[in-house]
This record gives structure tokens, C-alpha cells and sequence, in this order.
């Protein structure tokens, strides 16, 4: 009898999956067509973009162009968030949770020395001095992904059941001194609010990885990036005479060694990564003057928020001990700009398949630490967070020999874009369905 209910039960249930699959790749093939089909505007908007950079909170052009796009499409539009932002809500057909994705929309003063025809050729006073403008860090392929993308889900609105937060980001890479902005300004201002965001994803392109390949970490993924400065104020002498004052720039020397032990001796590398890094000296007037100050700063990068904060002390420890015992002393700030990177690992593992199916099992891989800092980390302590690296470099190049971010010969291929465009696509309704508790 029981064997009896139990095959009527999987005659009747076998057509309810069978859909429910057919739904599902069905999903995928209208979203396939739809990357293929705007593929050209995909390329026209990144190539707009480029050719019109902007720097952190200035970014008016580009926030314009987000914004006159989103509204086409029927989507809300709020404009002047955390200075320059722009947020559009898609609400679904019928009710549900809230996803959210973001793209940074802000440029870097380098000069670009890319011969491609979409070359920048802006210039801005970045610090008192001329400077060229430049997408040095693939920001206006991150614009044009979600443009695309919004005007995809926009479509399928009718399928959709929940909503879908667009956030367009300023000032990922800082914001001018004395502003604040970037990610911790949209959290700040409520971007994560109203409605309340229930999960976030977000990309980022990579010159390295090669095009439809994606790069992930469940747990830390990137380093939260701390900025310090240390001054150290000694006694002024001639240069001839040192016993009669205390040299600042010889005791900032011994104070760098001892912020490299507190890599090698102190920190627990096994737990994850620490990197201290002095980036700029200043100190001295002439030659045979021993002065009386001496200014570094640098920057630090921690994997672990314990470890981050442990670290802190230990800099501050080393610098002041290091400086009374050659009788002079030191004062350290540290500030915190982006946290750690955190992948929420239950968020991670629900999505990974949806990846997978995306892309190809073989062109998802599993990612080793990254030192470099992300402002995304901010949107992790409002919800749980899914951040990713696209495939960005032209296929059979060699990626030792790629570019690096941030420099004037840095290149991404437009071919990479629609692997982003489809990856964020499927990711929305595929955790729609069944959302993380």
C-alpha cells in the first residue's frame, strides 16, 4: 500500500520538477539572448565612460548618464546620494526580498597610456598640480555591467518576485580630503534601508584573469586598509655634532625595522596576512642639519579584524618605546579606510552553483587572499555580501605580463563584460527564489 502512494506521489510530483527545471533554463536562455543581443550598448556605455572620467565625488557626468538611463526603464530613481551616488529600486511583479548590486563609478588622476580609440584624454588639478584622468581601475566596465543589467531585469519585471537595488557608487577610491564618501557615506545615508537590503553582490574586473572566468573566496577576501602616520620629534643639532641632539630621521629608521618585525615576529601569518608598508619619508632641511622632526606614512593591511586592531597597538607600541629609548618621541595616527572584505560564507555556497551553471564549473575559481582593499566591505555589516573578480584580460595573453591596476598601461577587454552581466543577472533570481535565511 505504501510503496503504492509512493509512486503516485513521484507521478505527480515528477511534472512539477520537470518544470520548475525547464523555468529555470529557460531563465537562463532569455537572459543569454538579452546579454548577446545589448552586448553593442554594453561596449558603447564602457567606451563613454572611458573616454569621460572622474575623480572621487565629482563624478556628475556619469551619475547623469546612470540616472537618465534608469528612469527610461521605469525604475526609481534617487540622485545625490553620498554626494554623487545614484540608487534606482526595481520592485518585482509579486513580493519578496531585496537584492541589491553595485558598481563604483569614480576614476584615478593617472595619465592614460593605452592606445585603444576610447582613450581618456582629461585633465583635472588633483593636488595642487595637472594631472590625466583615467578608468585605471576597470570602474567603467563595473558601470556599464549594471546599466546592462538593470535594463535586463527591468524587462522581466513580471518574473520577479521581490525587488532589486541598483547602486551606483562614488569615491571607491577615497573621496578629496576633507569629504567624506564612498560606500561607508551610501551606508551612512541609508542606501541599505527602504527597502532593506536582504543580501548585496558586487564584482569587481580584473587585468589579470582571463575573460569568462570568475574568481571568489568565501570568508575574508580582501584586506581592510588602515592609512598611519608617525612623527618623530628629536633635537636639533649640526650635522657634524649628533651627540649634542637627538637625530629623528635615524630613529624613524630603526622604527621602520621594528614595523617589519611586527609583521615577521609578531603576527600569526599562518591566521591570515599582515602587510606594513611605509610609503613616504619627510623629514631634513640640508645636508649637515640634523633636524628636529621627521614625518612617514604608510599604509596597513589586515585579513582578520582582531588581528587589525592587535596590530594598531603594536605599531603605536613600537614607534613610541623605539623613540624614548633614543630620547625622542613620537606621535601615531592610524585610520581606518576600508574594513575586511567579508564573503558571507553561508551567501557564498547557496550562490556558487548558480555561478557555476552561469559561467562553466571550470571557469569559477576558488581565490587565494587579496591585500588590495575594497570599500564594499562596508555594505557586509548591513547585510549578507557576495563579492567576486571578473575575468577582464583578452584570452591567451599571459597574466604575469598584464598590467596592473591603478597604472597609465592598465587594459581591460570589453569582452569580458557580458560573463559580469550575466553572472549578476542570474545571481538576483536565483536568490530571489530561494533567499538565505
Amino acid at each position: 500500500m505504501n510503496k503504492i502512494l509512493l509512486s503516485a506521489l513521484l507521478v505527480i510530483a515528477a511534472p512539477v520538477i520537470n518544470a520548475q527545471t525547464r523555468n529555470a533554463t529557460d531563465l537562463k536562455t532569455v537572459i543569454l539572448s538579452k546579454v548577446e543581443s545589448l552586448q553593442a550598448k554594453t561596449n558603447s556605455w564602457r567606451e563613454q565612460i572611458h573616454q569621460n572620467p572622474e575623480l572621487g565625488n565629482r563624478e556628475f557626468k556619469t551619475a547623469k548618464l546612470v540616472a537618465a538611463h534608469l528612469r527610461s526603464l521605469g525604475i526609481e530613481v534617487q540622485e545625490g546620494v553620498a554626494k554623487t551616488g545614484v540608487v534606482g529600486v526595481l520592485k518585482g511583479a509579486k513580493p519578496g526580498p531585496c537584492v541589491a548590486l553595485r558598481a563604483d563609478m569614480d576614476a584615478l588622476p593617472v595619465t592614460e597610456r593605452v592606445k585603444i580609440p576610447f582613450a581618456s584624454r582629461e585633465k583635472t588639478i588633483y593636488e595642487g598640480a595637472e594631472v590625466g584622468v583615467m578608468h585605471a581601475c576597470g570602474h567603467d566596465t563595473h558601470v556599464a555591467i549594471l546599466m546592462t543589467v538593470a535594463e535586463i531585469l527591468s524587462g522581466m519585471r513580471d518574473q520577479i518576485s521581490g525587488s532589486v537595488k541598483f547602486i551606483f557608487q562614488p569615491a571607491e577610491e577615497g573621496a578629496p580630503a576633507g569629504e567624506e564618501g564612498g560606500a561607508a557615506l551610501m551606508v551612512k545615508e541609508g542606501v541599505m534601508e527602504n527597502p532593506k537590503v536582504d543580501a548585496i553582490f558586487g564584482l569587481h574586473i580584473q587585468s589579470d584573469l582571463e575573460v569568462g572566468k570568475v574568481k571568489y573566496k568565501s570568508g575574508s577576501l580582501m584586506a581592510a586598509a588602515d592609512w598611519f602616520s608617525i612623527t618623530v620629534k628629536g633635537k636639533g643639532s649640526h650635522g657634524s655634532q649628533p651627540w649634542r641632539g637627538v637625530d629623528p630621521i635615524q630613529v624613524g629608521a630603526q622604527i621602520i625595522e621594528g614595523l617589519q618585525n611586527i609583521v615577521s615576529r609578531q603576527s600569526e601569518l599562518t591566521k591570515a596576512p599582515v602587510v606594513i608598508t611605509v610609503g613616504k619619508i619627510n623629514g631634513g632641511v640640508r645636508q649637515n642639519i640634523i633636524s628636529e622632526t621627521c614625518e612617514m606614512s604608510g599604509t596597513i593591511r589586515t585579513l582578520d579584524s582582531k588581528m587589525q586592531l592587535e596590530v594598531h597597538e603594536k605599531i603605536k607600541r613600537t614607534a613610541k618605546l623605539i623613540a624614548a629609548a633614543n630620547g625622542a618621541d613620537a606621535d601615531v595616527a592610524i585610520e581606518t579606510k576600508t574594513l575586511v572584505t567579508y564573503n558571507t560564507p553561508e551567501l557564498v555556497k547557496k550562490m556558487i552553483p548558480t555561478l557555476e551553471k552561469t559561467l562553466g564549473a571550470s571557469n569559477v575559481i576558488d581565490a587565494e587572499w587579496v591585500t588590495g582593499a575594497e570599500d564594499f566591505s562596508y555594505y557586509g555589516t548591513k547585510a549578507p555580501a557576495f563579492f567576486f573578480f571578473l575575468g577582464g584580460m583578452p584570452k591567451g595573453q599571459n597574466s604575469s605580463q598584464a598590467p596592473p591596476h591603478h597604472t597609465a598601461d592598465f587594459y581591460v577587454d570589453n569582452s569580458g563584460m557580458p560573463a559580469g552581466v550575466k553572472s549578476l543577472c542570474n545571481l538576483v533570481f536565483d536568490y530571489l527564489s530561494a533567499p538565505t535565511k
